[in-house]
């Protein structure tokens, strides 16, 4: 094999190499307020794969847990909007866990 064929090849590696961490998927969720007191939350990865089974946990302000539930198999869970103010947290595994704040859900038809 010539010198340029070898550091062209090498070069490739290196590039390929590089690139393997946009394979990543980032956890994402949506949540919109459906009525006046119901949230729908979506979960799932930014690579477009669901979460079906992920657990969700809806927390106030002190940390305390109001509401613990996975995601149907739809990726999907409905609950009643807590009185006071709340966080929706989204737990993957390490390194896969999203907060939305009370303060950032918008009314509006449910996420798809």
């Amino acid at each position: 094999m010539t010198h340029i064929r070898k550091n062209f090849l090498r070069f490739c590696g290196l590039l390929w190499a590089a690139t393997v961490p946009a394979w990543a998927h980032n956890p994402v969720i949506e949540c919109r307020q459906t009525s006046v007191d119901t949230i729908v939350c979506r979960g799932g990865f930014s690579d477009g794969s669901l979460a079906p089974g992920v657990r969700i946990d809806v927390m106030d302000y002190d940390d305390k847990v109001l509401i613990s539930a996975q995601l149907g198999q739809d990726s999907m869970l409905s609950f009643r909007k807590p009185r006071g103010p709340f966080y929706v947290l989204f737990d993957a595994g390490p390194g896969h866990v999203v907060e939305v704040d009370h303060a950032e859900i918008v009314v509006g038809k449910a996420p798809r």
